[in-house]
């Protein structure tokens, strides 16, 4: 008994120390499973930035847990991070058809989805302008959850780079 309570203290205190050091394990198909590392940015993100970024509390993300596309974290709101690539930032023009535009050009991978896989409706981001202070975000996974569906979100949740220390694809 005292070996798996001893065995239990150390898996503890081991994923403390990994999470106090910047390392997350990834198990959402938006970027390849398993180890990542959160690195400080030391500027503002910029377009092609891979990051992990807190989301907001707000509706689009209450509805993203209860479907599981989100999972529980230590974000506000108990929200786990998100790993995205920055597609675009202040000031530029975000159109939303059955691909996402930045600026009048077509974003790859873009296919705007109307239901998850589960058939369940999805809500496109209503077109518009990047605000001062966010970011619009992006993965190439068509069923990735992202600014397709909840727009720009705050730059203030910048966790730091993401960087793959060991991963895979499924």
């Amino acid at each position: 008994m005292a070996l798996v309570a001893f065995a239990a203290a150390a898996l503890v205190t081991l994923a403390g120390v990994a999470w106090l050091g910047g390392l997350r394990v990834n198990l959402t198909r938006s970027y390849p499973l398993g180890l990542w590392r959160i690195e400080p940015l030391e500027r503002p993100a910029q377009a092609g930035d891979l990051i992990f970024i807190c989301p907001p509390d707000s509706p689009a993300f209450r509805m993203a847990r209860e479907r599981d596309y989100l999972g529980r974290g230590l974000c506000p709101g108990e929200f786990s991070p998100l790993i995205k690539t920055v597609v675009a930032t202040e000031g530029q023009a975000i159109a939303v058809g059955s691909e996402v535009a930045i600026d009048g050009r077509l974003l790859p991978h873009s296919d705007v989805q109307p239901s998850d896989a589960a058939g369940r409706a999805l809500a496109p981001f209503a077109d518009g302008q990047v605000p001062a202070g966010f970011l619009f975000l992006h993965s190439d996974f068509a069923g990735s959850y992202d600014s397709r569906y909840f727009g720009p979100i705050p730059a203030s949740g910048l966790l730091g780079r993401a960087r793959p220390l060991l991963t895979f694809q499924p």
